[in-house]
């Protein structure tokens, strides 16, 4: 199979495992169904987007370096280790298998009609609930403004990537970025939840996005925007701190998988 193909359906089935995992456990696990004293509330969303990470980035890592998130994909872009070439298979997977991840969830929520005592009766709407979608002002969980939505978005994408940057450099011990990684984004979605529902990633912005189809797709492009913002900048910042002893000739980078889960040499090498 051509390798840009390999990693455009790679990429796919990572995203959908990230949605499922994620905006999956935020959609059925939150109230609807379980009511809110069984809810798992913020930390378990936040656990949920972590452990789905880790668990994409060593199924897919040595495929396609898992980055199933196009801000991920363009921050390392930016330094060298996604070749523009490759760039159109990382975002139109990362976008099919995020929209295909979220189908599924919209699935499995619309097929419960069964009222019962500690949910909410009636069937599910993805539109009246949110469907786990981002959002700012009067949708923000926390009534934050744009303003303050955007600054989050910039900034914790950018630490989001600067972290998995510096975390897959050649130095770093092979298998230690996906947990490193995971974790992240687990505090990152503990901190920033309450101010946008987390987005850091524009694919999972999208595909529940669609589903919401009223004001989660009027307001999907601050979470297109300033992710890819923060995820190019930091990128850049850590391009520009980057020790020299870490930087990859041209071929050491073609030895490896592409970044950033684990320095695997490619199947068949």
């Amino acid at each position: 199979m051509n390798q840009n193909v390999r990693i455009g359906i790679a990429e796919a089935v990572g995203t959908m495992i990230l949605i499922v995992g994620g905006p999956g456990t935020a959609i059925l696990a939150t109230g609807h169904f379980t009511g809110a004293a069984t809810s798992v509330g913020i930390l378990g969303v936040a656990l949920a987007f972590g452990l789905s990470l880790l668990i994409a980035a060593y199924a897919i890592g040595s495929i396609s370096g898992c980055h199933i998130n196009p801000a991920v994909t363009l921050g390392l872009w930016v330094i060298g280790k996604t070749k523009t070439k490759e760039l159109p298979f990382y975002l139109v997977g990362q976008i099919v298998g995020g929209i295909l991840g979220a189908f599924v969830i919209f699935i499995i929520a619309s097929s419960n009609r069964v009222a019962s005592a500690s949910a909410v009766p009636g069937t599910f709407s993805a539109q009246a609930t949110g469907f786990a979608s981002n959002g700012f002002g009067a949708h923000s969980p926390g009534g934050f403004p744009l303003p303050a939505v955007m600054l989050a978005e910039v900034f914790f994408t950018a630490v989001f990537v600067f972290i998995i940057a510096s975390t897959s450099r050649k130095s770093m011990p092979v298998g230690l970025t996906g947990v490193t990684v995971g974790l992240a984004l687990a505090v990152i979605h503990l901190i920033s939840i309450p101010i946008d529902n987390t987005s850091v990633n524009p694919a999972r912005s999208l595909a529940t996005a669609i589903f919401q189809g009223s004001w989660a797709l009027s307001q999907l492009w601050v979470f297109i925007v300033f992710p890819i913002v923060g995820g190019i900048l930091g990128g850049a910042i850590w391009k520009f701190l980057r020790p020299e002893t870490d930087e990859e000739t041209e071929e050491e980078s073609e030895a490896v998988a592409p970044a950033p889960y684990g320095r695997r040499e490619m199947p068949g090498q």
